[in-house]
């Protein structure tokens, strides 16, 4: 098992979820919903891609002492772990943006029952 194989391996899971989640966030943003369950439910594949791959890693370590730890590893799991945190929060921030667009959709609508 190459450590800095499966290190890359981490980041690119990660970096591929990070990017699924940011672009769930943008379409929260402008209140385009149609497609954000399905941005994050891919950051949930590519993060659990990435813990795979990482829980593989410390079993083997576990076993066979592979000769500790790089700094690749090191960056991998710190990056792995940020998006999982990342995740967390953008899942709220994209709760929050649905509530605020149905809250401006009332709004207009109680805005054009009283002209009318």
């Amino acid at each position: 098992m190459n450590i800095d194989n499966l290190s890359m391996q981490i980041i690119l899971y990660a970096g591929n979820a990070k990017n699924a989640l940011h672009e769930a966030l943008q379409q929260a943003r402008i209140g385009d919903f149609s497609h954000t369950q399905n941005r994050l439910e891919e950051a949930s594949k590519e993060l659990l891609q990435a813990h795979k791959i990482q829980t593989r890693f410390i079993q083997e370590e576990a076993k066979e002492n592979l000769g500790g730890l790089s700094i690749l590893l090191v960056h991998a799991q710190d990056h792995l772990m940020t998006v999982m945190s990342e995740k967390e929060l953008i899942e709220e921030m994209i709760h929050l943006y649905g509530n605020q667009h149905r809250l401006e959709r009332r709004v207009e609508e109680w805005i054009r029952a009283g002209k009318d």
